[in-house]
């Protein structure tokens, strides 16, 4: 006699309780989440710089040979507090991942994107602590803001399909202006590059007696300056074939880019004729990684546009010249 045969709903103890499953609308929330703390420990871990605390810890993962955690000292509290919300970060990309696991109907590309969160941000550890060991070498520091803002690219890319109701397809071949955007997006990239060659050369950092690179500040400024010019002058051409082909699902994306892109010229030269102050450096940072996830959308949205119009390879669609 089966003594749950007479409570209802009830189930006997041997029975398998079924994972609680996730809505869309449930992942979308989640993977928003990631994507705003992601973009929140970059300026963080530039807080730390920027303050001089970067060996506010001198020891990894113990914040120093006595203690694991010790915030007796200012740098030593804000290294602290970077590194907890570097656990907190951590905890989100996980959660990223099982929740993906668990979304109904279930999306193998999430589930690869989330895993991609969780591989960065252990990189980013690892990464860190040997930045930590090696007494903040300038070729590594450049290597943790690139990969932090790569991490957050990867956070949007999911967020972004995360709101889709399926998976997208394939775009091959590539039309003239998706290969222009593309080249865009990567000739930005390489100007967020020759940024980090500029923090690595300057000033602020992260702690006095931490190298920098040998390389004149003004050449390297140059050298940014020019990737930055040509990164622009590259994406208003590309708003001029938008215009010219009047596809207005790509005004917003591109004015977007645009405007950061401009931005951040304008603050990148009042920093460099002010002595760099570190309010400055802060804002640049913050700029650079909205300038980096507007180049990111801007292929995102290209790619929507081609998938929903099959035509677009052909001689005569729109978007080809």
């Amino acid at each position: 006699m089966n003594p749950y045969a007479y409570c209802g709903d009830m189930s006997a103890p041997n029975d398998k309780r079924r994972p609680r499953l996730t809505s869309p609308a449930g992942y979308a929330w989640v993977s928003r989440f990631a994507l705003i703390l992601l973009c929140v420990i970059v300026v963080s871990g530039a807080a730390v710089r920027l303050s001089g605390s970067g060996l506010g810890c001198s020891d990894w993962p113990r914040c120093n040979s006595e203690k694991f955690i010790d915030v007796s000292t200012t740098h030593g509290a804000i290294e602290q507090i970077n590194r907890l919300f570097t656990g907190l970060v951590t905890v989100i990309v996980i959660l990223a991942v099982l929740v993906a696991r668990y979304r109904v109907p279930y999306r193998r590309d999430l589930v690869m994107l989330s895993w991609g969160l969780v591989a960065g941000v252990v990189g980013q550890i690892l990464l860190g602590g040997i930045l930590v060991l090696t007494e903040l070498n300038p070729v590594l520091n450049q290597g943790h803001f690139l990969l932090s803002i790569f991490l957050v690219a990867n956070a949007l890319i999911l967020h972004h399909r995360a709101k889709r109701v399926d998976a997208p397809s394939p775009i091959a071949p590539l039309s003239t202006l998706q290969h222009l955007i593309r080249f865009a997006v990567v000739i930005g990239s390489i100007a967020l590059v020759t940024g980090t060659v500029v923090t690595a050369s300057g000033p602020h950092a992260g702690d006095e007696k931490a190298r920098r690179l040998n390389f004149a500040i003004t050449s390297v400024a140059r050298v940014h300056g020019i990737t930055v010019f040509v990164a622009i002058a590259l994406l208003l051409f590309v708003a001029w074939k938008v215009k010219s082909k009047k596809l207005p699902e790509l005004y917003t994306p591109l004015e977007t880019v645009l405007v950061i892109g401009l931005l951040q010229g304008t603050v990148g030269y009042i920093q460099y004729f002010n002595n760099i102050p570190a309010v400055l450096v802060a804002i640049h940072v913050f700029g650079a990684t909205m300038f980096f996830l507007s180049l990111v959308n801007l292929w995102m949205v290209s790619n929507q546009i081609a998938e929903a119009n099959p035509v677009i390879t052909e001689r005569n669609s729109v978007i080809v010249s």
